[in-house]
């Protein structure tokens, strides 16, 4: 059973609710019914019934025979909504305090489908969402952070990509956790603390294995020297205050994290080089780089970004996602929700 497949398998024994907002998109529906046909989730889309089915008559052949599936998720069209008086009062209460008023929240609600999605998220409507086939990712994070917002043990808002890397040797029998690849430019040392952190707590949530976090960098035990190697060096010692249960250490070269033979050489006695499953990048020219170059050159499953430290499950897609991308999102975001 491959990665995605054992993915959608633990989704499917607990069930959740996932919102998907850009019903006008194609993939999305074609996405839809994929999900509905495999059982994995329960799917919410936010949009008049009609012009939804209609719209999936644009699929190819392929999927024609699925579309009966489409039946089985839940509709709801905001403008008539019988939830949308109680989500008006939910971001009244939430946003009140920069100013918004009950027309406001209503003709948000009402014209903009992310905010009703999250606005659904948050209610408990629904357990996640998936969205940013069509909007930018600072259109989608908005949206949650106003309404979702961080988890209460989180300080802040990160991402990370799981790498699924075809015949490796390396991290989790060839699966890895890279972060922060889509969302925070340069970290703070504290911040880095909290990615790695975060990451980690995502590696163990949907792989159900001990985290090893490498905290990289272009040096390795102080192999170099400059002020970009001294903020992995303070990062590592902040989240090992933290979290001092944590397996974590850096600054690593990648060689020296991943590569037993390596490691051993060029970081002795350590716990985590030679073994890394989470990789922890300075900054997001690093993760951002770095992913796409296993992505392309290794030919690896790459599943992200998927958002950590959020009150709730709301992730962003690539807007050169693939209908089969919104449904590898949809079953970590369903998986998250647990």
């Amino acid at each position: 059973m491959g990665f995605i497949d054992t993915i959608k398998a633990q989704a499917r024994a607990n069930k959740k609710k996932i919102v998907l907002p850009e019903v006008t998109d194609l993939r999305t529906i074609e996405a839809a019914v994929k999900i509905l046909s495999e059982g994995f989730a329960d799917i919410v889309l936010v949009g008049q019934k009609d012009e939804i089915l209609t719209q999936a008559k644009g699929l190819s052949q392929a999927h024609l025979p699925l579309i009966e599936a489409l039946n089985n998720a839940t509709f709801l069209n905001a403008k008539d909504s019988a939830l949308l008086d109680d989500l008006t009062a939910l971001l009244v209460k939430l946003r009140a305090h920069k100013g918004m008023d009950s027309t406001q929240a209503r003709e948000l609600l009402v014209n903009d489908n992310l905010y009703f999605g999250a606005a659904l998220v948050k209610s408990g409507r629904a357990d996640g969402m998936v969205a940013g086939a069509i909007h930018a990712t600072a259109d989608v994070l908005r949206a949650a952070l106003q309404i979702v917002g961080t988890a209460a043990d989180s300080k802040l808002v990160s991402s990370f990509f799981i790498m699924d890397i075809p015949h490796c040797d390396y991290g989790l029998n060839g699966t890895f956790v890279f972060s922060d690849c889509g969302l925070c430019q340069n970290p703070t040392a504290e911040e880095l603390a909290h990615i790695a952190i975060s990451s980690a707590k995502s590696f163990e949530s949907v792989m159900h294995s001990e985290a090893m976090v490498a905290m990289l960098s272009h040096s390795t035990y102080g192999s170099a020297k400059h002020a970009d190697v001294d903020k992995v060096v303070e990062a590592t010692k902040i989240a090992k205050s933290l979290a001092p249960n944590l397996k974590i250490d850096g600054e690593l070269q990648l060689d020296a994290a991943i590569v037993p033979s390596v490691g051993e050489s060029k970081a002795k006695g350590s716990s985590v080089a030679g073994k890394a499953n989470v990789l922890v990048f300075p900054d997001l020219d690093a993760g951002n780089i770095g992913y796409k170059l296993v992505q392309r050159f290794a030919r690896a499953e790459a599943y992200g970004p998927i958002t950590q430290g959020m009150g709730a499950p709301i992730n962003d897609l690539s807007r050169g996602c693939s209908a089969d991308d919104i449904v590898g999102v949809v079953a970590l975001t369903a998986l998250q929700a647990k």
